[in-house]
Parts: C-alpha cells; sequence; structure tokens
C-alpha cells in the first residue's frame, strides 16, 4: 500500500569532486553512488550490503542530509523522497541546512564505532538529552525522565546516567547511541555498521535489543553492514551494491538462498558455514581487485570480475530485471 511507503530513493548519486595542482582544479571524481533506488516500508529492516569501499556509508550519510555539511563540494543528484505521516512527502536532496532542521527527528543514525560518535566530554544523559533540547520543547523534569526511561529501555540502570562514555565498555556504548536515537521517536534510523566493532557475544545482544526496539516503536531500520550473517537474522529484504551501484535488490530469503548475480552469489559464497555439509560451502573465487571509483569501468562496473561476461557488457550499465515477486537484478545473463 501507498502510505506503508517511508522512503523512496531514486537513482542517487554521490560524487565527489577531487581538486590539484597549485590552482586546486577539478582534477576528477570519485563516483561513490552512481545511480541507486530502493524504497523501504514502516516498521521494516533493510539490509544493505557489500565490500568495503562500494558506497554503503555514504547512501546511509545522504540518506540524513549531512554529506553536503562534511563535504560542501559534493554533487549529490536524485531523490530522497521521505513521506510525513500527514502524507506530505519531502525531498531532503533538495534542502538545505537549515531546512533539513524541522526533519531532523524523523531520521535518525547509529555509527559504526561507538567510542568516537559520543563525545568525551558529556555525560550519558547529557548525551541523551541533547536531542530532546535541540528538537523538542520538553521541561528540565521530563528530559530526565525520557532519558530514564531510555536507558532502561535499551538494558542500562539509571545511575550510569552520571557516567562519561570511556568508562564503559563497547556494547554499553552502543547502547548508549541507540538510546540517543531512539530520544526524538524517529521513523528511520540508519544503523551504519553498528555491531562490527563489538564482540560477537555482545553483537547478538545488540541486535535482539534493535529488533525488540523495533517491535515495540515501529522504527524502520537501514542496516547497512558486511557481515551478511547479521544481516540475514535481521532484515527483512536486502539490497547488495558493487561500486557504487546496486545490482541486486529483493527479500532476504531470495537473496541469501537464491542469488541471481554473480557478485551476490560471491559475496554469499565467502560467508563461513558451521557445516560444511550445508551445501553453502563451495567457495566462488573472484579474480583481479576491485576497480577505483575514480576510472570505473564502462557498462556493467562488475564486468573486469564477473565470470560469465560478454563482450557487449562494456557497453551499457544492465537495468534491473524482475525475477520474482519484488525480486530484482542487474544482469541479463544470470541464468
Amino acid at each position: 500500500m501507498t502510505n506503508d511507503i517511508l522512503l523512496e530513493v531514486k537513482d542517487l548519486k554521490v560524487h565527489f569532486p577531487i581538486f590539484g595542482g597549485i590552482f586546486q582544479r577539478k582534477v576528477a571524481t570519485v563516483k561513490a553512488v552512481d545511480g541507486v533506488s530502493f524504497t523501504m516500508r514502516r516498521g521494516e529492516t533493510l539490509g544493505l550490503v557489500g565490500e568495503s569501499g562500494c558506497g554503503k556509508t555514504t547512501v546511509g550519510r545522504a540518506l540524513i542530509n549531512i554529506t553536503k555539511i562534511m563535504s560542501p563540494d559534493v554533487q549529490i543528484e536524485g531523490e530522497i523522497l521521505f513521506h510525513l505521516p500527514d502524507g506530505k512527502v519531502v525531498d531532503f536532496a533538495k534542502l538545505s541546512k537549515s531546512e533539513m532542521r524541522p526533519y531532523r527527528s524523523r531520521i535518525q543514525m547509529i555509527f559504526q564505532d561507538p567510542f568516537s560518535s559520543l563525545n568525551p566530554r558529556m555525560t550519558v544523559a547529557q548525551i541523551i538529552e541533547e536531542p530532546l533540547r535541540i528538537h523538542t520543547q520538553m521541561s528540565k523534569s521530563e528530559m530526565k525522565e525520557r532519558v530514564m526511561w531510555l536507558l532502561n529501555k535499551v538494558g542500562m540502570q539509571p545511575e550510569q546516567a552520571g557516567r562519561y562514555p570511556h568508562e564503559f565498555s563497547g556494547g554499553q556504548r552502543q547502547r548508549v547511541g541507540i538510546a540517543r536515537a531512539l530520544a526524538t521517536n524517529p521513523d528511520l534510523i540508519v544503523c551504519d555498521e553498528p555491531v562490527s566493532a563489538l564482540d560477537v557475544s555482545i553483537q547478538a545482544q545488540v541486535i535482539n535489543l534493535m529488533q525488540d526496539i523495533q517491535d515495540e516503536f515501529g522504527v524502520s531500520f537501514l542496516f547497512i553492514a558486511h557481515d551478511l550473517s547479521v544481516v540475514e537474522h535481521i532484515s527483512a529484504r536486502i539490497a547488495v551494491m558493487y561500486l557504487g551501484n546496486m545490482v541486486e535488490y529483493g527479500a532476504a530469503e531470495q537473496v541469501f538462498f537464491e542469488p541471481k548475480h554473480p557478485y551476490s552469489r560471491a559475496l554469499l559464497s565467502a560467508v563461513p558455514v558451521a557445516n560444511p555439509d550445508s551445501g553453502r560451502g563451495n567457495r566462488t573465487a573472484l579474480q583481479g581487485d576491485v576497480p577505483t571509483p575514480l576510472a570505473k569501468p564502462s557498462g556493467c562496473p562488475f564486468r573486469t570480475r564477473c565470470p560469465i561476461a560478454r563482450p557487449d557488457c562494456a557497453n551499457n550499465f544492465p537495468p534491473f530485471r524482475q525475477m520474482g515477486s519484488g525480486h530484482y537484478v542487474a544482469c541479463p545473463y544470470t541464468e
């Protein structure tokens, strides 16, 4: 249904210019994201996977509109259509910093490193309270009550509110980051590899916490990760990226157990399996290295490493083909 759509990303491109020479002229362009499209529904988790450097984090930062702030010269094209509860649709890609501010409370982010993403000079209570001071009209007593409630929701004790980030473990710091992201009751949280810096046992705790939060609050997650076993566990749908482009998109069961794109198959074959006789133990080794985004191959960006590439793959980027209900792949030769 249309009213279930929370976010529509259409042909998103994020290009970073490189300047050089005495006069600092533009000499090249890094095509970090080069035409990505997907939709997200309310209350679902979409997993975004791919190798390091494929543009996953850039997509997440573009969604919350902080890329322009971090890199003023960045070139962003396409549409990031956010559907508000009242039916209004806002294109985040077109908004300036001041224009984006009224919508900041509706889309939040959990960062990869739980230590560097928290201000070391602020206590846990001050960190969680900060978005409430900026985006709400709560009184001091209401904010304090909200902070204590959030700490309880993420499994922390009230007496820990006065401590500083360096006094906690990595898992506890990430819980603080989750509480901060939840403070303003957002509709969407971008999770940028939120468990990659944690131990395996702590990863499971954080993932279970996020699922419980989603069940209770109905928040949507864009879960960015390179650990496919984690993505399989938490995601309803999965999008696979390679060198700034999306190559496969569909339900988690379809992508994991019936991958169509050669890159998806190679990526999934690299996942360690506990049972070698499970049928997923055969590895697909890709030849060559990942090309630089400064000089992407013409046509299909994966053709230089693809085991089924053909001469015409160098001419045009292959459009998405529907392989089943909601399952799309950018390759004409998957069979």
